[in-house]
């Protein structure tokens, strides 16, 4: 997977951006983690799930991708444990 398999038509702007952002974070592996999960989410996330991941995407790469890979425990957050679900359930 090389990038968005995803439109951001028929998005409203709030989720473009996010989708956006999601797919250009700086580094490829949270690009792939967070932009897969946003290509799959993205549409179906409510109001409060899209704050918590607008926030999420303010975190650093460097500290996302051990809570991502199991590296390091990652804080009991609901969007974050999704997000690892979500990429247990996929292959890249």
């Amino acid at each position: 997977m090389t990038g968005t398999t995803r439109s951001s038509e028929g998005l409203d702007a709030r989720r473009r951006k996010l989708l956006f952002r999601s797919w250009h974070r700086g580094m490829r592996e949270m690009d792939l983690i967070l932009g897969s999960f946003a290509d799959a989410e993205i549409a179906a996330l409510t109001d409060a799930e899209l704050d918590d991941y607008e926030r999420l995407l303010d975190v650093a790469d460097t500290v996302l991708l051990p809570w991502m890979t199991g590296e390091q425990q990652a804080p009991d957050d609901a969007m974050i444990g999704r997000i690892i679900a979500f990429r247990r359930s996929v292959t890249f």
